[in-house]
């Protein structure tokens, strides 16, 4: 691995696909011209909305979002994290699936969502992921390169598990990607937090684009799309508008807080 610069783009994605593309090419081109050699997109980018909707056209979104997300890694010659899409898995029900583009425009890796956020926050508000979304395999996925170390996978509500992050230390991992659309609800007490434990326990840089604003009547997103070190320091930080948060991924860092704190060698259970 050699250091180098990773965007986290934040966005205000609606169930306007065309929209998304237009807004999400502007950000990574943002990017690209600030130097990015990883940029990532937020979960659901190309499309949030109304579930039924996303549901029925999971297929042309899923299509399309693949065809826009190889056609950017290769125009901007980056290795994009393509957020999250909708990719139909049988029953009515699809994958919630990031995947991850090489600069030539090809996938090499993808990882299903794992955990699925059926909660109660309130009468007014409540999610039933499960209702709508097939749970991936229960496997880590991670993906090493020359240029940026190894990468983990993860998207969102996998965040406050950290067992799946533990797993993805096997390697270990030197950045793990958290493409997310955190509640405004959980996100003000909860996001940064569990970002910083799992960049602290695991001493691993933590990569998290985000949705932000509010999509339609019954969604509103936190924002505050973050990169962070392996101490636990917020490096970049996109605050509640639509932009980007870039920082420099240095491996001298990762070498220097695994040596000050060795604690994945510590490891007994």
């Amino acid at each position: 691995m050699t250091s180098y610069r990773a965007a986290a783009v934040q966005m205000n994605s609606q169930p306007d696909v065309d929209l998304n593309f237009e807004k999400a090419r502007h950000w990574i081109r943002a990017a690209s011209n600030e130097g990015a050699d990883l940029v990532g997109l937020p979960e659901y980018f190309s499309f949030l909305g109304n579930l039924i909707e996303r549901r029925e056209r999971a297929e042309e979104i899923a299509t399309r979002s693949h065809q826009f997300l190889r056609e950017m890694a290769a125009e901007f010659s980056v290795y994009l994290l393509g957020g999250t899409i909708p990719v139909p898995a049988g029953n009515n029900k699809t994958y919630n699936r990031s995947l991850l583009f090489n600069p030539e425009g090809d996938v090499v890796a993808s990882y299903d969502k794992i955990h699925l956020f059926d909660v109660e926050l309130s009468n007014n508000e409540q999610y039933r992921e499960s209702d709508d979304i097939k749970p991936g395999k229960n496997r880590p996925v991670t993906y090493s390169t020359n240029r940026l170390g190894i990468l983990g996978l993860s998207i969102c509500y996998d965040l406050r598990f950290p067992e799946l992050y533990r797993t993805l230390m096997d390697e270990p991992a030197d950045l793990i990607t958290v493409p997310s659309a955190f509640t405004a609800t959980t996100g003000k007490d909860h996001w940064e937090p569990l970002l910083r434990a799992r960049a602290i326990e695991n001493t691993v840089y933590m990569f998290a684009p985000a949705q932000t604003g509010s999509h339609g009547e019954n969604r509103t997103t936190h924002g505050h799309a973050m990169i962070i070190d392996p101490w636990g320091t917020i490096i970049a930080d996109a605050g509640t508008e639509t932009g980007i948060a870039v920082a420099s991924i240095e491996s001298e860092r990762i070498d220097q807080i695994r040596k000050q704190i060795p604690s994945l060698r510590h490891r007994v259970l």
